[in-house]
């Protein structure tokens, strides 16, 4: 195994990479390890390893995310879709239960009534959770995030010089 200008470790092949761009670069890396002398390699080999291995290790890097993000994101979007059917499973359930309460209330009155009686109720609770949820929304907004921006402001003129 090849060892980089820093002392990590290069394997020198990559699964994108041809066998013969493999030997190519581990004999780059190997030439600018040692100079002819066997001495340490100069500033410039050092340089120039840089500056063909860091983009190359960024690219993995962002390889490596990509796949990442697409893994959990195949999870997150089964997980959803899971979340999906249960509330519509719940809907339903709601729907039957409401149609129970309706039957146990016609035994007591008019089947109309009963009905009548069990849609007021869902229009009441409906109107009392839009005020809640209007409340909220409006504590919410506006949807920029005024302390950070305030405090880089702050920042910002303490750098100017015009706060101490």
């Amino acid at each position: 195994m090849v060892q980089r200008g820093f002392g990590f470790p290069l394997s020198g092949y990559k699964p994108d990479m041809s066998e013969s761009s493999a030997s190519q670069q581990g004999a780059t890396a190997a030439s600018t390890r040692q100079d002819v002398n066997g001495s340490d390699p100069t500033l410039g080999a050092i340089v120039n390893q840089l500056t063909t291995q860091v983009p190359e290790l960024i690219r993995s890097e962002i390889r490596l995310a990509q796949a990442e993000v697409t893994e959990k994101g195949k999870r997150v979007g089964i997980g959803v879709g899971m979340f999906s059917g249960a509330g519509l499973m719940a809907l339903y359930g709601f729907g039957t239960l409401l149609a129970t309460i309706i039957l146990v209330l016609s035994l007591l009155m008019d089947p109309w009534i009963a009905a009548l009686i069990v849609t007021v109720v869902l229009f009441i609770i409906a109107g009392v959770l839009a005020l809640l949820g209007k409340n909220k929304v409006q504590e919410g907004t506006p949807l920029a995030p005024e302390r950070a921006v305030s405090g880089v402001k702050e920042d910002i003129a303490t750098v100017k010089g015009q706060h101490s």
